[in-house]
């Protein structure tokens, strides 16, 4: 029998892979309890509700991704290096995780609680504000050019970001969120 933690664990990873299908149905707890084996009633056991199951996705891909991006920030002392690196994790992530791309776009999320949009879009917030911190740090080191501003370069860059998921998502998983990274870097690093 699997241990409270672990169960969660199962779960979590069940839904996440239920949202890679490309054409996903709307996931049910009942679908999801299917999928598992289990009862409805032993899914809430675990979790309160189907909310908070996308907020324990939610609670993974902030820690996933703010674990990475601090790591950049403190190792790397390149500020442009920074950036480079946080926009390419993000993309990275995304291929990586398909189904926790559907919730990263708020596809997954359109017919639930608004407040895990609202999560989703703090999470993003949180994203650009470590962006723009890089970018100040080129701004100063002359790295950008100095009529440039580090909050719309910042805000740019999270838009690029969210636009290659939602591509990867619309196209079925088929367009990589990495297509033609190196040459886009290069426009954003001019």
């Amino acid at each position: 029998m699997a241990k409270t933690g672990e169960r969660k664990a199962q779960i979590l990873q069940t839904l996440a892979s239920m949202l890679e299908a490309p054409k996903a149905e709307r996931v049910t707890t009942a679908l999801l309890a299917a999928r598992l084996d289990v009862s409805e009633a032993a899914l809430y056991r675990h979790f309160a509700s189907k909310a908070q199951m996308f907020e324990g996705l939610i609670e993974f891909i902030e820690q996933t991704l703010f674990t990475l991006v601090n790591r950049i920030q403190a190792e790397e002392p390149d500020a442009m290096k920074q950036i480079e690196s946080t926009v390419a994790t993000l993309l990275g992530f995304a291929q990586k995780n398909p189904g926790m791309t559907r919730v990263l776009t708020g596809d997954a999320l359109a017919i639930e609680d608004e407040r895990l949009q609202a999560r989703v879009n703090q999470l993003l917030d949180r994203l650009e504000a470590s962006i723009r911190q890089s970018a100040r740090l080129a701004l100063a080191a002359g790295r950008l050019p100095a009529d440039w501003d580090a909050n719309a370069y910042a805000t740019t860059l999270v838009a690029y970001v969210i636009g290659c998921w939602h591509l990867y998502a619309k196209s079925g998983f088929k367009r990589s969120p990495t297509e033609g990274w190196p040459e886009h870097w290069r426009v954003f690093s001019a």
